[in-house]
C-alpha cells in the first residue's frame, strides 16, 4: 500500500501533463489556421483601394483614388449601394428655391435627409463646416451661410451667355487680378453677355486688413461674392455649392456656366466659338469636362483625398467631371443645388458634383475632343493653346505671360509650329539624317 501510495501521483501527473500539452498543441494549431484564413481573406478585399498595388501615372488621376479595373460596369449597383448603405433616399420633386428663401435660409426641401457630420481629421473637426451645414432635425439647409460680399444686380441687365464661376483663395490677390487680365475680361465674349464671379469664403485666422482689401476690390471690381465659412480645402464643396446658388437664384436665365479655379489657363474664346457655339440654341441638362470613369474612394488616410469610408462606403464613385474646369447649361445651377440638400456634403467637389448629377439621373456628356480639358499642366505653344479649354498649375505671372503671347499668335497660331517641322526636315535631309 505504500509502494502505491507513493507512485501513484506521480503516474497521475505525467498524463495530465500530457493531456494539457496536447490541448495547446491543438489550440495553437487551430489559432494559426484561423489567422492564416484572415490574412487570405482580408488581402483580397476590393474595400481597400489605394493602400497598397502599383500606382498608375498621375494623368490617370490616381491622385483620388485607383481606378476601377472594371471600368463602368459597376456604376450603378454602386450607386444603388450608396443610398441603401448611407440612408439616402430619392428626392421629391425639386422644389423651387425663391430669392427670398436662398437669402433668408431655413430647412431643405422634402428629399433632405438626415444626415451625420463626420469629421475629416483636424481640419474639418477645428472649422465646424459639416456641422454648421445642418440645420435643425439634421436636414441640409438651403443658405446656412450669410453673404458677407454679394453681387445681386449682376445678371439685372439680361440674359449673359456665359457665367464663370472661379474658386480662389481670399489672399490671391495677384491670381485675380491676372484672370481679370487675361481669360476673364468680359472682351473674349466678344459681345456676348458674360459675366465673371471669384467665390471666397474667409480666412482661417481673423484678419481685418485681408478683409478690408477685399471688400475694396469688390468695390472697385464688382466680381467677388463671399460668404462666412472658413475658406479651406476640405469646403470646397461648400464654395462650388454657393456658386451654385447664386446663379440659380440671381441669374436664373443664363445660357451656360463655368466652374474652374484660380490657377487655370482658359481658352474662353475657344470655349464660345467652338464648344458652346452661340449661333446655336442653348442646351438644357448639360454638363461636360474631362470625364473621370470608375474611379474607386482613396482609403489611405494619409492622402489629401481620402474619402472614409463612414461618409462614403460605396466601392466606386459614380462618373464626374475634373473640378478643374468645367461647363453646364445654365439650368443645371438650380438642379444640382436642390439635389444637393439631400446628399452629405463631402470634401471632393468634383465627386460630390457628380453624385448629385447622379441621383438626377443625368449622365456628363463626353466633350468632343478628350484634350479639350485638362487637369494637368500641357506644354505651351500657341498652336496647342488655340485648341485646348483648360490646362493646369499656372502661377499669375505665367497666365499673363502665355495669354499674351497667345492672343498675339491667335490668327496663325500653329504657323511657327509648320516652319518648325519643316525646318527640322530641312536639316535632316541635307545632313543625311532619317526623316520620321
Amino acid at each position: 500500500m505504500q509502494w502505491r501510495r507513493r507512485h501513484c501521483c506521480p503516474i497521475k501527473m505525467t498524463w495530465t501533463v500530457k493531456r494539457s500539452l496536447f490541448r495547446t498543441h491543438v489550440a495553437g494549431l487551430l489559432s494559426l489556421a484561423l489567422l492564416f484564413t484572415l490574412f487570405l481573406f482580408f488581402s483580397h478585399q476590393d474595400w481597400l483601394p489605394g493602400r497598397s498595388g502599383p500606382r498608375e501615372h498621375p494623368l490617370a488621376y490616381t491622385v483620388r483614388g485607383f481606378r476601377s479595373p472594371k471600368g463602368d460596369a459597376n456604376q450603378s449597383s454602386s450607386l444603388r449601394s450608396l443610398w441603401r448603405e448611407t440612408g439616402y433616399i430619392a428626392p421629391k420633386p425639386l422644389l423651387n428655391l425663391s430669392a427670398q428663401q436662398a437669402e433668408g435660409g431655413g430647412g431643405g426641401g422634402e428629399g433632405a435627409v438626415r444626415v451625420v457630420a463626420m469629421g475629416l481629421g483636424d481640419s474639418m473637426s477645428a472649422n465646424n463646416s459639416l456641422q454648421k451645414e445642418m440645420g435643425v432635425g439634421g436636414r441640409l439647409s438651403a443658405q446656412p451661410y450669410p453673404y458677407i460680399l454679394n453681387e445681386p444686380f449682376k445678371c439685372s441687365d439680361g440674359a449673359p451667355f456665359l457665367v464663370v464661376l472661379i474658386a480662389v483663395e481670399p489672399g490671391q490677390a495677384d491670381a485675380r487680378n491676372a484672370i481679370r487680365q487675361t481669360w476673364g475680361n468680359s472682351s473674349v465674349a466678344m459681345g456676348l453677355g458674360f459675366v465673371r464671379l471669384f467665390l471666397l469664403g474667409t480666412g482661417t485666422t481673423p484678419d481685418s486688413f485681408l478683409q478690408s482689401s477685399i471688400e475694396e476690390e469688390s468695390r472697385v471690381y464688382h466680381d467677388i461674392i463671399q460668404q462666412e465659412y472658413q475658406d479651406t480645402y476640405y469646403n470646397l464643396t461648400v464654395k462650388t455649392l454657393m456658386g451654385m446658388n447664386w446663379v440659380a437664384t440671381y441669374c436664373p436665365r443664363a445660357a451656360y456656366v463655368m466652374k474652374t479655379d484660380s490657377d487655370m489657363f482658359v481658352n474662353t474664346e475657344y470655349l464660345i466659338q467652338k464648344l458652346l457655339k452661340p449661333e446655336l440654341p442653348p442646351k438644357q441638362r448639360y454638363f461636360t469636362g474631362y470625364l473621370m470613369r470608375g474611379y474607386a474612394p482613396n482609403r489611405n488616410k494619409d492622402s489629401k483625398w481620402y474619402m472614409p469610408p463612414e461618409l462614403y462606403p460605396s466601392e466606386r464613385y459614380p462618373i464626374f467631371c475634373s473640378g478643374t474646369g468645367y461647363v453646364f447649361s445654365g439650368d443645371m445651377a438650380e438642379l444640382i443645388y436642390q439635389a444637393s440638400l439631400g446628399i452629405r456634403r463631402l470634401h471632393l467637389e468634383d465627386v460630390y458634383v457628380g453624385i448629385c448629377l447622379a441621383k438626377l439621373r443625368i449622365d456628363p456628356a463626353p466633350p468632343p475632343n478628350e484634350f479639350l480639358f485638362n487637369h494637368w499642366r500641357v506644354s505651351y505653344s500657341s498652336c496647342k493653346y488655340s485648341h485646348l479649354i483648360t490646362s493646369h498649375q499656372f502661377h499669375p505671372n505665367e497666365l499673363v505671360k502665355y495669354w499674351n503671347h497667345l492672343q498675339s499668335n491667335k490668327h496663325n497660331a500653329c504657323a511657327n509650329t509648320a516652319k518648325e517641322k519643316n525646318g527640322r526636315y530641312r536639316h535632316r535631309r541635307f545632313h543625311g539624317e532619317r526623316t520620321p
